[in-house]
């Protein structure tokens, strides 16, 4: 399960082969049978193959990583209302005055069953896995933002590939530079929420 040519193969089906048949039309029980189980052949590699510890690493540069998402955050923040601002003006902010309680929810929701999944399979297995099979560091970077926007090819829309895309660039340095889910995690969550916040669920796929 170690040598090039598995791992080789293993990305193909994980990260391309899985991502783009989700974007054709078939069961979305059999879809979501598919995903379990490649969730836990993830799991399994990294725990049995991997001997991946799920826990907090010590001496986690908790104040550098706040400025600089909170800096990151600040720039999106002017992008995006700009951005619906000018498009779709009646979103702006709408789902959280209009509809605090399911904003609260899908929030919770997101951060929780969707951010953190995304985070062990996109960069914990991706950079545990497949590091050795690239000598640049840009390059992997740059891959990994493309398998992660590809990942998000069954939404069927330009605006979801290419923001995941940037968001992949982000999170991929984010996990170089710490090494750990749990940091990368609460960056997504933060970029991802306030998405939804601003005004862009309804073009992102959230149930506004």
């Amino acid at each position: 399960m170690n040598t090039a040519i598995y791992k080789g193969i293993e990305f193909l089906i994980v990260f391309i082969l899985l991502p783009v048949s989700f974007a054709f039309t078939y069961s979305i029980k059999l879809k979501m049978g598919i995903g379990f189980i490649g969730f836990l052949y993830i799991i399994y590699i990294l725990l049995r193959v991997e001997k991946k510890k799920f826990k907090i690493a010590p001496g986690l540069k908790w104040l550098v990583f706040w400025k600089q998402t909170i800096l990151k955050l600040a720039v999106i923040a002017m992008f995006t209302i700009l951005f619906v601002g000018l498009t779709d003006k009646e979103s702006l902010f709408g789902v959280l005055l209009n509809k605090p309680k399911l904003w609260i929810f899908i929030l919770l929701i997101y951060s929780f069953f969707s951010v953190y999944p995304q985070e062990l399979i996109y960069r914990t297995f991706y950079f545990q896995r497949y590091k050795g099979l690239f000598k640049n560091d840009t390059l992997f970077i740059f891959v990994n933002a493309i398998v992660f926007s590809l990942g998000h090819i069954f939404f069927k829309n330009y605006l979801v590939i290419a923001l995941t895309f940037l968001g992949g660039l982000l999170f991929a340095t984010t996990y170089k530079n710490t090494q750990s889910t749990l940091l990368v995690s609460i960056e997504h969550a933060i970029y991802g929420c306030w998405l939804f916040t601003v005004g862009m669920g309804s073009m992102l796929g959230f149930p506004t």
